[in-house]
């Protein structure tokens, strides 16, 4: 499996998405789209973005039921997405049948991947308002587990986590990694970030990487140097 940056699309509308991805002249990036995309455009979106030749990560963080979560997989699944994920926290059964509905007759499915806790979450936050007493290390590492016992791919995690969810799954299991941000970025709402060279050097599998690429002066410049910084 190769390392790959991400870019998390995170715009309001098809057409501000794809004057940003135009600027990409021969280059088709992994992307990521997100709620606020996915909710202002509809499925459509993600056609019309498959069939520009690009990659998609689908971040909808599903956590319902696990008959809600496993048809509306079966409809996701329909849409050649690349990835897609859940939250861990919706327990393994509801994890299994995201994988039961996700996988196609012939067999095939995109990666699916939990979302343990998220990078804006601080260990006082997850202890004090979701009163979840374990360090967030721990939490984090037993998410991972119960995502691997599930059958899934991989976690979202911090790129700080990866190398401890490596250990603790397994190389083959996949981190994907936001909070990402160059060292003479701004650190935003984002709590447990590194760069894109720390990330590659503790392990991450991708790393997903939004305002540094979509606010740049340069978007196609700074992708290029995540790319270089990470995969090399």
């Amino acid at each position: 499996m190769g390392k790959d940056v991400i870019i998390a699309c995170d715009f309001n509308s098809a057409e501000e998405t794809f004057a940003f991805l135009d600027k990409f002249t021969g280059k088709k990036p992994f992307v990521k789209i997100g709620m606020e995309l996915f909710y202002a455009e509809g499925p459509q979106i993600v056609r019309e973005i498959k069939k520009r030749g690009h990659k998609i990560f689908l971040d909808l963080k599903l956590h319902d039921i696990p008959n809600t979560v496993m048809k509306a997989m079966k409809v996701l699944s329909s849409l050649d997405i690349d990835m897609v994920n859940i939250h861990a926290a919706g327990t393994i059964a509801m994890m299994e049948a995201a994988l039961t509905g996700l996988t196609r007759e012939d067999g095939t499915r995109p990666l699916l991947i939990a979302v343990t806790q998220l990078t804006s979450t601080s260990e006082d936050r997850m202890q004090s308002e979701l009163l979840i007493n374990s360090s967030l290390e721990k939490t984090v590492m037993h998410y991972a587990e119960n995502a691997k016992k599930a059958g899934l791919d991989g976690v979202v995690c911090s790129p700080m986590e990866s190398e401890a969810v490596h250990n603790v799954c397994g190389k083959d299991f996949v981190t994907v990694t936001p909070g990402i941000r160059f060292a003479d970025s701004a650190k935003d709402d984002q709590i447990r970030i590194t760069t894109p060279a720390k990330a590659k050097e503790i392990g991450s599998d991708y790393i997903v990487v939004g305002r540094p690429i979509t606010q740049a002066d340069d978007p196609v410049k700074a992708y290029e140097r995540c790319v270089e910084e990470f995969v090399g």
